[in-house]
């Protein structure tokens, strides 16, 4: 979808500037360059990973409970009547999904924990983002603006349009 509209974009800039004197200026970003060297997107990132440290911790703990239960009941089940048997097996059956559960409250798409924190985490970020490179492109006078890490492939790009560094040096000075 997203190469159509550049191809319409690009074809609607050359038609009309066939009937007109104009000229189309387009800059790029790394959006991965942006997000990987940002103060900002690097401290959201270290907390979601934070987080996840710890839910992680919460599901080997969770495991590990469950494993040595298994263990009980393993060394048990000779012992037991076939009535406490089942009873021990449904626990453990009860402990699995209480695990199963878990993981799916937190990292479920789209509606886990992980992804609803991570876009209240990074959409600050975004719009700060989205918010310097709208200044650089119009301080340099650019008709569009495209991502050269997202779905959009750029199959050339000179170099004399890389806005990113520019983008990273307004939001490091914390101008945006």
């Amino acid at each position: 979808m997203k190469k159509v509209l550049l191809l319409i974009l690009f074809s609607a800039a050359v038609a009309f500037g066939q009937t007109q004197p104009f000229q189309l200026k387009v800059g790029y970003v790394d959006s991965e360059t942006i997000l990987a060297q940002y103060p900002a997107a690097i401290k959201a990132k270290s907390d979601l990973e934070a987080l996840v440290s710890k839910w992680r911790q919460q599901v080997d703990s969770m495991t590990a409970d469950l494993q040595q239960a298994y263990t009980e009941f393993q060394k048990q089940a000779q012992t037991m009547t076939p009535e406490k048997q089942k009873e021990a097996q449904q626990k453990l059956v009860e402990k699995d999904q209480k695990i199963q559960q878990f993981r799916e409250q937190k990292f479920s798409q789209p509606n886990g924990e992980y992804f609803l924190r991570q876009e209240q985490l990074m959409a600050p970020v975004k719009e700060k983002v989205f918010e310097a490179i709208e200044q650089i492109a119009k301080e340099e006078g650019m008709h569009y603006v495209l991502d050269k890490a997202g779905d959009v492939v750029v199959l050339y790009a000179d170099p004399q349009f890389d806005i990113t560094f520019k983008v990273l040096d307004l939001l490091k000075r914390g101008k945006k």
